[in-house]
């Protein structure tokens, strides 16, 4: 396991420094919970320049679609789709593949990736942003559970989540929610409630409702510039 994985980042490191463009590194990593993750990570084009600088990083959870054992799939949709049609984003990009088509995200192996991404990368702790879509956008709220000192904010797009999760967020942690309000897949009162049940418990949340949109909310929300622009903004507090 060491000796792959010191691979992996030496390769990693390779490919960060010899790129002129921005651009999504592929790349894979086995967790000790037996979960093997493929994965696209991308460095913005001044990292290199940039050599003692810190970075903020953005964790996206892509949706059912594009889970399974494809990784291009991930390219269909959100931040990795952006990229690939040329936009540049002023902080590095974590995009996992759930490689299991019918099942949750394993949100405890996608966190073990996240610490050792971090590890081994100009990574700024406190500025760790989370993201997800659909499925992906349920993992975010999970993640957010479990982890709530490790995210400065979060962005979930049409997702779903049990309701009590609401006490078990961190109070700091802005968020930015986005649903379709023709969802037929997701409904939109998964997100209403939960935005209602966040608002009265006093957390800082905004919610963005597209009419006549379906489940397909994820276009209009990440292209969306003030939500990479409110992103860079956040921080966990020192």
């Amino acid at each position: 396991m060491k000796h792959y994985l010191g691979l992996l980042l030496l390769l990693l490191t390779q490919g960060c420094a010899s790129q002129k463009q921005p651009q999504l590194l592929d790349a894979s990593m086995d967790t000790q919970l037996a979960e093997k993750l493929d994965y696209y990570l991308y460095f913005p084009k001044n990292y290199e320049a940039k050599e003692e600088a810190q970075f903020p990083l953005l964790l996206f959870l892509h949706g059912g679609g594009e889970s399974g054992d494809t990784l291009t799939a991930l390219k269909r949709n959100g931040p990795p789709k952006l990229i690939v049609e040329g936009r540049e984003f002023p902080f590095l990009i974590l995009a996992p593949q759930n490689p299991h088509p019918k099942q949750w995200w394993n949100t405890r192996a996608v966190k073990q990736l996240l610490d050792t991404v971090a590890a081994h990368h100009r990574i700024d702790k406190k500025r760790i942003y989370l993201t997800g879509l659909s499925r992906g956008g349920g993992a975010a709220w999970e993640m957010a559970v479990h982890y709530p000192e490790t995210f400065a904010a979060m962005a979930v797009v049409c997702g779903m989540t049990p309701l009590p999760y609401a006490s078990w967020i961190n109070r700091d942690m802005p968020i930015w929610v986005f649903h379709g309000e023709e969802d037929a897949s997701i409904p939109i009162s998964e997100s209403e409630t939960m935005v209602a049940k966040l608002k009265e418990m006093g957390y800082d949340v905004t919610f963005t409702k597209y009419p006549n949109v379906g489940h397909n909310a994820w276009t209009p929300a990440y292209t969306t510039d003030a939500l990479y622009e409110w992103f860079i903004e956040q921080r966990l507090p020192d």
